[in-house]
């Protein structure tokens, strides 16, 4: 790192001078590689782990390497919700690969050679996404993900509730038998 002369003023309008860092490039692509699969880690959790002042230098060098023609997700969580850029570059990406390479590469970056195989025919008919919904085919995709998700909750809820009642008649057995028997029975 090396930076250039920067004049700052404090609340009471005294000048001081500080040096603004400025980063190497090996320094911004290993950055930016935390911000891919598998690390996947959030511009908030690389800035904190760094210490970069601002996130604004992370966004723009994420952004310069995606231009760069490499594959950057915004959501490295689900490649499914990636942009057709994204899902593209990695199509190219993996072009010339052999199977063993595209394995490999699969695992380094949490993908499925399935998911690549879908993204390069979607490239070849020439759509962004795989495919295009109607708006009733949304409406009715997410009406069956809050289904979903009101019934992984009362699932969780019921778990809970399960373990509790595992727990206490656990407490229960040991109790009688340390005390022994419970005369109310």
């Amino acid at each position: 790192m090396s930076g250039g002369l920067i004049l700052k003023y404090n609340h009471q309008g005294t000048e001081s001078e500080y040096e603004m860092p400025r980063y190497t490039e090996e320094f911004k692509a290993q950055i930016v590689r935390k911000m891919m699969p598998p690390n996947a880690l959030t511009v908030a959790e690389v800035n904190r782990e760094t210490g970069i002042s601002g996130a604004t230098p992370l966004y723009n060098w994420r952004n310069d390497y995606r231009k760069k023609g490499n594959a950057v997700p915004a959501d490295s969580s689900n490649p499914e919700s990636w942009s057709g850029e994204n899902k593209l570059a990695v199509v190219i990406e993996t072009a010339a690969m052999n199977e063993q390479e595209l394995s490999e590469y699969c695992r380094r970056k949490g993908l499925y050679v399935e998911q690549i195989a879908r993204w390069r025919e979607a490239a070849i008919a020439g759509n962004d996404s795989n495919e295009r919904l109607s708006k009733a085919e949304r409406q009715e995709l997410q009406k069956e993900r809050k289904k979903n998700r009101r019934l992984s909750s009362e699932l969780n809820r019921k778990e809970k509730a399960l373990a509790e009642t595992a727990a206490l008649l656990v407490l229960k057995k040991k109790a009688q038998a340390i005390w022994g028997e419970d005369e109310d029975e």
